[in-house]
């Protein structure tokens, strides 16, 4: 498979897609699986950057990168969801009193409330 639509094979976005594909098939994921993830990857960076038409929401105002969150907010031990951090940012834009001294849930009953 070749990197997503829109990326040179030897531009910035088409190494890290190969990048992150050949770390992912390292990590010992199939062929198939390390395209995906790879590819997921480059859109979202393209989002982040202004290199794409459209951009979600979560693509531009995650506070961490795919490089930065390395893994976490993924795994399978922990209650999914947004980080503190995350939902901070949320209660930034909704303009909340009081967020700097509220724990994780106080954000969530104040942003989702």
């Amino acid at each position: 498979m070749m990197p997503p639509r829109g990326v040179k094979k030897d531009s910035k976005r088409g190494r890290q897609y190969e990048h992150v594909k050949e770390s992912q098939l390292e990590q010992g994921k199939d062929e198939d699986t390390a395209e995906e993830i790879a590819a997921r990857v480059v859109n979202k960076e393209k989002a982040r950057h202004g290199e794409s038409r459209t951009a979600s929401k979560t693509s531009t105002e995650d506070p961490l990168s795919s490089g930065e969150r390395g893994g976490r907010r993924s795994g399978t031990n922990r209650a999914k969801g947004r980080t503190r951090d995350q939902l901070y940012e949320e209660a930034k834009h909704k303009n909340v009193a009081g967020r700097s001294k509220m724990n994780k849930r106080e954000l969530e009953k104040a942003v989702d409330g």
